[in-house]
């Protein structure tokens, strides 16, 4: 099996036309038509992550956030980015990320989320688009999703139920809301761009990785907001490489990371 037929699955699940303007996903290092010696699977990619590629003997990492996300001048080695993209070319590693189009795509990062909460009647709220997948079937995309809980919960509930379903430390949250959740919007990552639209479609909660400290201010007792974070977010996002992998390129050998590449530290 060939990096470009495992680039093809994950492109034919989440086209990369799904992919927001600003962003880089798809094949960032390395040549194609090697042979796949086994996919390590993470969120970041970092030093500490292609080592671990190095000592599994794997040739091909796939990252949810692309390691090049804007165009480098030059490589010296200056910043983590610059010796990730060296080690890995010296290695004959190669690098894919599969960002913003596994956002969107159906059955991607944030369904994967309204998975892990127990949501049932999921659907995309917000922008919705379809893009052409790698032999020509359409896929469907959209910004975030909505769904319904099985039973009603309390805001405080709710939230230790968030707290133990995404492994979180501590959530951030606006006042807690006095009647009961049932409706939740989500939204990967840094998703508080949809938090009005959240509004509009009637949800009672609203979860997402990241908020700005004034975009909580005068949404009291209309939503509940849940910040859980970025990382912690879009965890999950290894499983769908994986059952992609598992799937549609039968005897790749896949490893999560073992290491935690969140830069937060909860102190």
């Amino acid at each position: 099996m060939k990096i470009k037929e495992v680039l093809c699955a994950l492109e034919q699940f989440a086209p990369l036309p799904l992919q927001e303007d600003y962003d880089n996903a798809g094949l960032q290092i390395g040549l194609t038509d090697a042979e796949v010696s086994g996919a390590l699977l993470c969120l970041d990619v970092t030093e500490a992550v292609v080592d671990e590629a190095i000592a599994l003997g794997f040739n091909l990492i796939v990252s949810h956030h692309p390691l090049i996300f804007h165009r480098l001048a030059h490589i010296t080695g200056d910043d983590y980015v610059q010796r990730v993209v060296s080690k890995a070319i010296k290695s004959d590693i190669a690098i894919i990320s599969m960002h913003t189009n596994m956002d969107a795509a159906e059955g991607g990062v944030n369904f994967r989320i309204a998975r892990k909460m127990g949501l049932d009647d999921v659907a995309f709220f917000g922008h919705r688009q379809t893009a052409a997948a790698p032999g020509g079937q359409q896929v469907n995309g959209g910004e975030g999703v909505v769904g319904t809980l099985a039973e009603p919960q309390a805001a405080d509930d709710f939230i230790i139920n968030l707290k133990r379903t995404f492994g979180v430390e501590c959530v951030q949250a606006n006042q807690l809301l006095r009647r009961q959740i049932k409706r939740v919007a989500l939204c990967g990552g840094a998703g508080s761009f949809l938090l009005d639209k959240a509004i509009a479609e009637g949800a009672d909660a609203f979860v997402t990785g990241e908020m700005h400290y004034h975009e909580f201010f005068g949404h009291e007792q209309q939503i509940q907001i849940c910040v859980i974070g970025h990382y912690q977010s879009e965890l999950f996002t290894a499983e769908i490489f994986k059952e992609i992998i598992e799937e549609k390129c039968p005897g790749v050998k896949t490893q999560f990371t073992t290491v935690n590449t969140n830069p937060i530290l909860y102190l």
